[in-house]
This record gives structure tokens, sequence and C-alpha cells, in this order.
């Protein structure tokens, strides 16, 4: 839909419709100290369009990017290969919104793509059921949170640290009212969860364990011992993967006890785009269907007996009585989730195997050859996916700010959520990072 704005004949006849002299009484309520009072803003003035691109241009080169530059930023947001048709495809008008439809069996297109996004996520996850999507992993996270609060009624929740700092985050603002007691689970000196903390930690009060996999420190969790002592307990097992490209070469979570999978579908086709947006998904058992979060699109047939699609669950505040209501989650992320799907559809099992795979054999050729530097160490020793911990001798500020000297992003800083990890980047290489960039990287490090 296009943007036209009033007229000056508009804006008068609104004006006299509503019952005020003019715009700046509908701005009564701020006070007087908080107006312009006439000023100006201090901007510049404008630019012809040219000029205007220029500038534009000027600013954006300023910015490292996979164009102009080598990136071995991970935790949380990735670069990799997305065919050149998903822009294409999501590109047409009718599906240019985030929304789920309010009139859903009308947008039969819109809803076999939620279909088939909610297929894909199931067989990937292990799980049997999954929605129409969410903002993001994070909050997907703290939904699960939230949702193993309605299944059992307990209040106790033991969280891994080594979940990606923001989900904690945002797991911890999402609970701050709901008399939530959250537990911090250690992360042991091989860079994995403490399983045996959680078995000695478990009560009868103990709602959900949380872990991720890969977690942020890259290393993939072992946690099927777990699901036995869980089960026994009355405890649910949720488990977040902030890669979801790993799920292409590691066994499903829902294959290894989970009862709750979350996640990041951002590697799905969705460029890193400075942080968004981006694709959460969300995944359980059948027997939580009820009380899992956001929509869900069925499959049936209509009244001539053929394929039909519709909204099978909608458990939204505005479609149901608010205290029934399980989120607030007032849309999916339509456009994204299918661009995910788009993604997943073109590469097919193999090929979403195939890209795992050089995942893995990129970041183990990176890691090994910086493991030979001197002065630089592999903090933990453990099976990892993408990504991996690099101990630097020097100051990690002061690392990164001379190789972004040389066009390289070279990691994440992790004091800043684990100050032990003093001079410690989480590194990530992935299938397009090149031979002839992981040696500059080493190289470069080796110089210093």
């Amino acid at each position: 839909m296009r943007y036209i704005p009033h007229t000056e004949q508009d804006i008068k006849q609104m004006i006299a419709e509503i019952g005020v002299k003019n715009v700046d009484e509908l701005f009564d309520s701020i006070p007087e100290s908080l107006r312009l009072q006439n000023k100006l803003l201090e901007l510049p003035p404008s630019l012809p369009e040219s000029e205007l691109t220029a500038y534009l241009k000027r600013l954006q080169k300023r910015n490292t990017t996979s164009e102009n530059g080598s990136i071995f930023l991970g935790a949380g947001a990735y670069q990799h290969f997305a065919p050149i048709l998903i822009d294409h495809l999501i590109s047409r008008g009718e599906f240019a919104t985030s929304y789920t439809p309010y009139q859903p069996e009308v947008s039969q297109g819109t809803l076999q793509a939620i279909y088939e996004f909610q297929t894909m996520i199931c067989l990937l996850t292990g799980m049997e059921i999954a929605n129409a999507s969410m903002y993001d992993g994070a909050s997907a996270l703290a939904e699960a949170v939230i949702m193993a609060n309605r299944i059992n009624r307990r209040s106790e929740f033991l969280i891994s640290r080594a979940i990606h700092p923001e989900y904690r985050s945002v797991v911890k603002t999402y609970t701050k009212g709901s008399k939530f007691d959250l537990k911090e689970i250690p992360y042991t000196e091989a860079g994995g969860t403490d399983l045996e903390f959680i078995t000695k930690n478990l009560t009868e009060n103990t709602a959900a364990v949380v872990l991720q996999s890969p977690n942020f420190f890259g290393t993939v969790e072992e946690y099927a011992t777990l699901t036995e002592t869980l089960a026994k307990n009355g405890t649910l097992l949720i488990v977040a993967v902030a890669e979801a490209l790993s799920l292409g070469i590691l066994k499903p979570p829902g294959l290894r006890g989970a009862d709750i999978v979350v996640g990041e579908g951002q590697s799905f086709g969705l460029p890193m785009s400075f942080g968004g947006p981006y694709v959460g998904f969300f995944a359980t058992r059948e027997k939580y269907l009820r009380q899992m979060p956001g929509r869900l699109a069925g499959e049936t047939q209509d009244q001539n007996g053929k394929r039909a699609y519709v909204l099978t669950l909608s458990t939204r505040e505005q479609h149901i009585r608010r205290e029934r209501a399980t989120s607030n989650i007032c849309t999916n992320q339509g456009l994204c989730a299918l661009a995910a799907t788009i993604f997943l559809s073109t590469l097919g099992k193999q090929g979403l195997r195939e890209m795992a795979v050089l995942n893995v054999r990129k970041a183990h050729y990176l890691k090994n050859r910086l493991a030979h530097i001197p002065g630089f160490e592999v903090k933990f020793s453990t099976n990892t996916f993408n990504e991996f911990v690099l101990e630097c001798p020097r100051p990690v500020e002061e690392v990164l700010q001379k190789l972004k000297q040389d066009h390289i992003i070279g990691g994440y800083p992790l004091e800043q959520h684990y100050p032990e990890l003093k001079n410690s980047l989480l590194v990530c290489a992935t299938e397009l990072n090149s031979q002839e960039e992981m040696d500059r990287l080493a190289d470069k490090l080796e110089e210093m």
C-alpha cells in the first residue's frame, strides 16, 4: 500500500470534524518544557538525490562487511550462503506481510507456506508439532520457559550459563514479574554444561532444565543421559538452538529427550542485516499442543474433498478470552519464515547436511591453524560445530582493533559476559570463509 500524505484541505477537514482549532492542540498533553517552541531541529540542509546517494555510500564503506572484509563473528548471527531465488520469491506482492492472515482460509498460499515451515522444523528438531514461528530465538526461549510453568505449575528453572547471554537476559525480562526462580548451571572446564550440578540440584519444584546446543562457546552438549532422571522428577527439558544450521548434521534434540525445542532460524536464508529481523522457531510434543504460544496452521480437506489449509490453533488473547491466552505474541515473522522455508526446500536434506559438514570442516581447520600460533590457545577441548573459544596473549580489544585495520572482524569478546574468560574470543567459521581468509587471519595474529 502506497503512502499518500494528507493535503492541507484534508487536514482542515479532519481538524474541523474532531473539534480542535489546529494541529498543535492535539499535543496539549505534552508539557510545555518538552516542546521545541517553534524552534527548528538543528539538521543540515537537504541534499540533491545524487549527492545524498553518494554520501550514504561513503557512510556504508565505513562498515566492515562480507563484501569488503572477512567476518569470523558468530555469537547468534551467522554468515551463510543464501540462494538468490529467495529474494525474488519473497518479493512477490502476495507475500509482502509478516502477519498471519486474519481471514486465514482465504489465504491458502500463505497458510501452505506456514504449514511447510512447521513441517520442516518438526523434521529438523525431531518434535511432533511446531508453530508458525516466533520473533527470534531469544523470545522463543522465554516463551518456552513460561510454557513449562503452565504445564507442570512449577516455578524453579535450572538454566545453563552456557546459553547465549542475550537469550538469558530476555528470559529474565519475560519472567521478572512472575516470581520464577532462575538458577544458573555452571559450565565445566571442557566448555559444556555441568550435568552433575543438575542432578544434585533437582527439586520437586524444578519446572525445567534449559540448555543450548551447540552452546554459546560452540560446544555440542551431551544431555541424553539426563532425560530419564528428569522424567522421573516430572521436569521438562528445554533445548535452544542459536545456530540452526547445526541441525543439518546433529541428532535432533527431540530424539535426545527434549520436550521443547526452540531456536533462531537466521541461518536458513536470512542475511545478518546488522541484527534483524530474524525468525524464531518453536517445536514441542503433541501432548503440549494447547500450551504452545503463537499459531499453528493445519492441513485438511474442503467440502469437495480437495486439500486445504486452515489456521488450526491461535491461542492469542485477541482470539480467545485473555485469561486463557498462552501468549500475547501479536504476529509471526511470516516473511522471514517464508525465506527459511524456501531455503530449506532449495537445499533439501542432502544440501543442508553438506553445508553443515562444510562448517565443521572449516571451523576445525581454523581452530587447528590458530592453536599452533605461539601465545594463542583454544580454550575448551571439546566437540564443536562452527564456533570455538580462542584465548589471546593480549587484551582482545587490542587484537580486534588491529584486525579491523585489515578489514577483519576477528570474533566476539567474551569477557563482557564472562569475566573469568579474560582475553578470550568466540571465533566462528562458516562455509563462506575461504581457506585464504582463514590463513590471512592466522597470519595477522602471528604478526602480533
